[in-house]
C-alpha cells in the first residue's frame, strides 16, 4: 500500500477541525476526545502490547495502531455487539497546527458492508467539502487472509514465469518475497502490467459477497467510484475492501484491519478505518470548535432501504445546517434509540422500509409522542420551519 501524498491545504486548520466535527456528526462519528472524557477514570496509560512490531507496519497502519492504543488507554472496549463509530485528529485547539494534518475515521464492531460504505461516504464528504472539488474514489478488494495467501502465490508464479520480460526491479522484489510491493510497482507501468493477476479473481466466497455488498451500497447511494485492480494493500495488516479518496488538497487511505485490534482487546474486533492526510504550514494557532447543545433532530433508520436513503440525504441536510445527528451504521433499533436518548433531541426522524419505499419520513415530537409524515421531497424546507 503506497502512502498517500499530502498536498497543499486550501483551508485553515481551524476550519478543517470545524468541518471534521460537522461531517463526523452527520454521519454518526463521535470524537475520540469526547468518548475519553465521558470515560474518565476508567482507563490507564500503558505500553504497546508485547509482540507488536511497529517497525513492520506501514505508515497508515502505525497511525491506526496509535489510535487503538488511545482507545484502550481511555478504558474504551469496543466489541462486535456494541459498535463504536469514532474519529480523531492530531489538530489540537490552542496549539499550532502540525505540518501534516491527520484525520482518522473508524468503525469498530461492525462486520456488515454498511460500515465500509458509511466510512467511505464520510471521508469522501469531508475531503470534497474541504477542497470544493469532486473527490476521486478508487476501490479494490484484497479479500480475507485466505485470499491474500492465494493471491500472493499467484503473483509469485507470475513473476517467475514472466521474469525475463518484466522490469528487473519488480522481479528482484518478488524474488525477495515482497510480491505485493513488486505488483504495486509493476502496476505503475501500464503496458508491462498486462496479464498480472488481480486479487478480485481469487476472492473467497465470503470476501466476494462482502465486496459486492459494498459496491451495491455505493451504487444505490449514487456514490461514484472507480474499480482499480492495481490498488493493493501491501501491508499484511489490511484485509477486504481497500480504497483511496483523492482531491487536489488531501488524500485518504482506508481498509479493514481486524487483526490489528487483537493485541489491544480481548479478541479481534471487526474494524474498518481511514486515514486522511492534509499538508499544513504548521504556523496557525488552532481555535477551539464551539460546543453544540443537544441536536434538534436525531435520524433513526431501520433496514437497508432506509439506511441508503439516509446516506443520500446526509450531505444535503448538513449543507442546509439542519441540527441533526444519527447512528447511520448501527443496525439495531434499540441501540439507535439508546443513543438518541443520550443525545436528547426534541424530535426524532424515523424511517423504516415502508417509509423509504414510499419516500417519506415520520417526524415524532418526543415530549408529546405526536407524529406526522413528511415527504422526502421538500423535507429540508419543512425541517427548517421546525428548527
Amino acid at each position: 500500500m503506497s502512502t498517500a501524498t499530502a498536498h497543499r491545504a486550501v483551508r485553515e486548520p481551524s476550519d478543517i477541525l470545524k468541518r471534521a466535527h460537522a461531517v463526523g456528526n452527520y454521519y454518526g462519528f463521535t470524537p475520540l476526545s469526547q468518548l475519553a472524557l465521558a470515560n474518565r477514570g476508567k482507563g490507564a496509560r500503558g505500553p504497546y502490547p508485547d509482540g507488536l512490531n511497529l517497525e513492520a507496519l506501514d505508515p497508515s497502519a502505525r497511525e491506526v495502531v496509535s489510535l487503538l492504543k488511545q482507545v484502550r488507554d481511555a478504558g474504551i472496549t469496543p466489541s462486535n455487539t456494541q459498535p463504536l463509530f469514532l474519529w480523531h485528529t492530531n489538530i489540537a485547539a490552542g496549539r499550532p497546527a502540525p505540518k501534516q494534518i491527520l484525520i482518522q475515521f473508524h468503525v469498530l464492531g461492525v462486520e456488515h458492508a454498511i460500515a465500509d460504505a458509511v466510512l467511505i461516504r464520510t471521508v469522501r464528504s469531508l475531503l470534497g467539502d474541504l477542497s470544493k472539488s469532486e473527490p476521486h474514489l478508487k476501490l479494490n478488494s484484497m479479500g480475507d487472509r485466505e485470499t491474500r495467501s492465494r493471491f500472493a502465490r499467484e503473483l509469485t508464479q507470475f513473476f517467475r514465469k514472466h521474469g525475463p520480460i518484466l522490469p528487473t526491479d519488480c522481479v528482484e522484489r518478488a524474488r525477495q518475497g515482497e510480491v505485493f510491493e513488486a505488483a504495486e510497482l509493476l502496476a505503475c507501468m501500464k503496458e508491462e502490467a498486462d496479464g498480472m493477476p488481480s486479487p478480485t479473481d481469487h476472492l473467497s466466497e465470503a470476501s466476494r459477497k462482502h465486496f459486492e455488498a459494498v459496491l451495491e451500497y455505493l451504487e444505490t447511494t449514487d456514490t461514484p467510484y472507480e474499480l482499480v485492480p492495481s490498488l493493493l494493500s501491501r501491508g499484511a495488516s489490511w484485509t477486504e475492501t481497500c480504497f483511496t479518496v483523492e482531491t487536489p488538497d488531501g488524500t485518504a487511505w482506508g481498509s479493514r484491519y481486524n487483526d490489528l485490534t487483537r493485541p489491544f482487546f480481548k479478541s479481534g474486533v471487526h474494524s474498518v478505518g481511514a486515514v486522511i492526510r492534509i499538508a499544513s504550514d504548521g504556523r496557525e494557532q488552532v481555535t477551539p470548535v464551539k460546543e453544540r447543545g443537544a441536536p434538534r433532530f436525531v435520524f433513526v433508520h431501520i433496514g437497508d432501504e432506509a439506511k441508503r436513503e439516509s446516506m443520500k440525504m446526509a450531505d444535503d441536510l448538513r449543507r442546509a445546517r439542519i441540527p441533526l445527528t444519527q447512528a447511520m451504521g448501527v443496525a439495531s433499533l434499540s441501540e439507535q434509540m439508546r443513543l438518541a436518548d443520550l443525545a436528547d433531541p426534541q424530535y426524532l426522524l424515523i424511517m423504516g422500509r415502508k417509509e423509504a419505499l414510499e419516500r417519506n419520513v415520520i417526524l415524532r415530537e418526543r415530549s408529546t409522542h405526536t407524529e406526522i409524515f413528511l415527504p422526502l421531497d421538500g423535507l429540508i424546507d419543512r425541517l427548517k420551519l421546525v428548527a
